[in-house]
């Protein structure tokens, strides 16, 4: 399990400090600092990064824009990327708004600026991607990943660390091995969006790649962590489309 990994590419040590605090304590992680282009670009490529705060200017030079336009360009590696800037020239902010941003932040900026950006950025990026965003907007669905809402930031969930999801009226329960989510959206739309997953009761969705084994017998299917999992007749036809040797 992951929360949101944020690289901060921002000279001035008075907007990274204050910046960094913020994150921190809304649970983000700050995978690195940058003060300038070429740290940022080993930064980004070394790192595990989930989303970009830059800062339009590094040491007097837009090499924020740079950057931007650097990881559009590069074939596989774009990250959702927020702008911070104290700068209120028109041309600067046309020459940034080119890179389609997903968010700016103003400086000075306060606590609440700073959450909404993120957010915006994230569900703005993977909008773009096709995915679905619940009826709330308070999860954003990936190829890889879901960003849930958890307090007052996205937490990062691997759809592969999901061992199941169950049903409660309009809410899925999203179960991995250490922690439980609640998300507003339908068995059936959560169904179509995520792949290795199968019904086994009306009210369950299996990680097919968490079974360990399956009594027929007692309509039960063992996940990892010792999780027991209903198996009813009506479903028991997935097994025939795994691969069974002969």
């Amino acid at each position: 399990m992951d929360t949101l990994n944020i690289l901060v590419i921002e000279d001035m040590v008075s907007d990274s400090e204050p910046l960094i605090k913020v994150l921190k304590e809304n649970n983000y992680t700050v995978v690195g600092v940058a003060t300038n282009y070429s740290e940022a670009l080993k930064l980004f490529y070394e790192k595990k990064i989930d989303l970009v705060i830059i800062d339009i200017f590094l040491n007097g030079k837009p090499d924020g824009i740079t950057f931007a336009e650097t990881i559009n360009i590069t074939p596989n590696v774009s990250k959702p990327f927020v702008f911070l800037t104290a700068s209120k020239d028109r041309h600067i902010f046309e020459s940034a708004k080119i890179t389609n941003p997903y968010s700016f932040l103003m400086k000075p900026f306060n606590e609440l600026e700073v959450l909404y950006a993120i957010e915006m950025a994230v569900e703005k990026f993977y909008a773009q991607k096709k995915v679905f965003s619940s009826e709330k907007q308070n999860t954003v669905i990936g190829t890889e990943y879901l960003f849930i809402k958890k307090k007052k930031s996205l937490k990062k969930v691997s759809i592969s660390d999901i061992l199941y999801i169950e049903v409660e009226g309009r809410y899925c329960n999203i179960v991995t091995q250490n922690e439980k989510f609640i998300i507003l959206i339908s068995l059936l739309k959560i169904n179509e969006l995520l792949k290795n997953f199968i019904k086994t009761h009306r009210n369950y969705l299996v990680n097919t790649d968490k079974i360990i084994e399956i009594i027929m017998d007692e309509n039960l299917i063992i996940l990892s962590g010792n999780h027991k999992i209903i198996l009813s007749e009506k479903y028991k036809s997935f097994i025939s489309q795994l691969n069974i040797l002969k």
